[in-house]
C-alpha cells in the first residue's frame, strides 16, 4: 500500500483571509478580511492589496498583482473592509471579483494617504466629495469619532451613473443610525450631523446631475440650506476619477480654499492614489 501525502495549500505572502463578500451590481462589490495584528492606520488611508497573478508562460513563476485600495473600515475596526469595482479585463479586479469567504488576499501593511484629518485645518463644515467607489475612504471617516468631534456638519456627496451604484454608501449611512457602539462612543444621534447628497448622471433619480455642475449653479448649497464654499469655515476631501478630482480641485481653489498635505495642512485634500 502506497501512502500519499496531501499537498499543503501555499500561504500567500502578507496573506489575510476573506471573511465577507457582498455584491451590489454587476460592477461593484465589497469584501472584508482579517486584519494584521500589527497594522495601525488613520481612517481614510489606503493600502496595497491583491492576488497572485497567472504563472509566467516561460518561467512558470507567479508575481503578485497589487493595487492601491482605500480602507473602507475605520481605524478601530477589528477587520479590514474594501469597496471595489469589477473590470472584466482588469488584471486584478477580473480575479478579485470572484473571491469567496475563506479565500486569501495579499495585504501590504503599509498604510498611506492624504484623506486624513491630520492633513486638514480645523473648520466648521466638512465636505466629502466622491464618485463611484471613491466613497470607500469616506466609509472609514464616517465611522471615525474624530470626524464628529472636529466638525459641526459633514456633507457627504456621492455621484454615480445609476441608482443601484449608490447602494453601498446609502446603506452605510443608514446603518449609522442604529450602530450602538458609535452612538455610545460618539454620542447618541451623532449621525444627525451628516447631510447626505446622492446624485445620478444617467438613470432617473430624485437628484440628477454632476456634482461639479450643482456646485457651480448653486443647487448644492440651496438644496442643503448651507452657504457657498468659504475658506474660513469649509473643508473638503475629494476621491474619484482623475478628471473628477481635478474639476473639484479647480472649484475649491476658485472659492479660495488651499490644498493641504500631511506635512502642511490646508482647507482641502485629494486622494491621488485612488484606483476606482
Amino acid at each position: 500500500m502506497t501512502e500519499t501525502t496531501a499537498k499543503a495549500v501555499p500561504v500567500l505572502p502578507d496573506a489575510q483571509t476573506v471573511t465577507e463578500v457582498k455584491h451590489y451590481t454587476d460592477s461593484l462589490f465589497s469584501f472584508r478580511t482579517t486584519r494584521p495584528a500589527s497594522l495601525r492606520f488613520r481612517s481614510g488611508e489606503f493600502v496595497m492589496i491583491g492576488l497572485m497573478g497567472d504563472p509566467d508562460p516561460k518561467t512558470g513563476k507567479q508575481r503578485p498583482l497589487l493595487r492601491a485600495y482605500s480602507i473602507a473600515s475605520p481605524s478601530w475596526d477589528e477587520e479590514m473592509e474594501f469597496y471595489s469595482i469589477k473590470v472584466a479585463n482588469g488584471p486584478l479586479t477580473s480575479k478579485l471579483q470572484h473571491i469567496k469567504v475563506g479565500d486569501q488576499v495579499i495585504l501590504k501593511p503599509k498604510p498611506v494617504g492624504t484623506l486624513v484629518h491630520d492633513a486638514v485645518l480645523p473648520g466648521k463644515r466638512m465636505y466629502f466629495f466622491a464618485t463611484g467607489t471613491g466613497f470607500a475612504p469616506f466609509a472609514s471617516l464616517l465611522r471615525e469619532p474624530q470626524t464628529y468631534e472636529d466638525y459641526d456638519e459633514i456633507i457627504m456627496t456621492h455621484t454615480c451613473r445609476e441608482v443601484a451604484e449608490l447602494t453601498y454608501g446609502r446603506d452605510l449611512i443608514e446603518g449609522l443610525k442604529s450602530d450602538e457602539l458609535l452612538n455610545e462612543v460618539i454620542g447618541e444621534g451623532f449621525w444627525k450631523k451628516i447631510k447626505y447628497y446622492p446624485t445620478t448622471t444617467r438613470e432617473e433619480s430624485p437628484k440628477m446631475g454632476r456634482i461639479t455642475t450643482l456646485i457651480e449653479n448653486g443647487e448644492l448649497f440651496a438644496d442643503l440650506g448651507v452657504p457657498a464654499l468659504d475658506p474660513a469655515t469649509d473643508r473638503a476631501m475629494v476621491c474619484g476619477s482623475l478628471a473628477f478630482n481635478l474639476d473639484i480641485k479647480a472649484l475649491l481653489e476658485k472659492a479660495g480654499l488651499n490644498e493641504g498635505a500631511n506635512s502642511e495642512p490646508g482647507e482641502f485634500v485629494i486622494e491621488k492614489a485612488f484606483v476606482g
